[in-house]
């Protein structure tokens, strides 16, 4: 059985920085693209971060420059480091994976694998 276990949320001031971890189960690592989604309060699910299977990545307008999305094979875990948060940034945090790069970046619906989420609180 396939899992997506996110870890790494907090409460962080306005500036910080946080790591999330997403590690996986059941073998999908090597075949699978993977993603991270955000949900604030209000809002729908929206893309903060992709990478494939050869490294290539996507981020949202508001993820650039701020957010690195990165993968370790060794650890079947996939990382999404967070710089300079906002306020804006808070919101639970979806660890994604998908057997199609462009589902995971475009088709949040037909996604395969969602974990359970990590809530990260920026403070001002």
């Amino acid at each position: 059985q396939v899992h997506l276990v996110e870890s790494g949320g907090g409460l962080v001031q306005r500036g910080g920085s946080l790591r999330l971890s997403c590690a996986t189960s059941g073998g999908i690592f090597g075949s699978y693209a993977m993603g991270w989604y955000r949900q604030a309060p209000g809002s729908e699910r929206e893309l903060v971060a992709v990478i494939g299977k050869n490294g290539s990545t996507t981020y949202a307008e508001s993820a650039k420059g701020r957010f690195t999305i990165s993968r370790d094979t060794a650890k079947n875990t996939v990382y999404l480091q967070m710089n300079s948060l906002k306020t804006e940034d808070t919101a639970v945090y979806y660890c994604v994976a998908d057997r199609s790069y462009g589902t995971v970046v475009t088709v949040k619906g037909d996604i395969d694998l969602w974990g359970q989420g990590t809530l990260v609180t920026v403070s001002s």
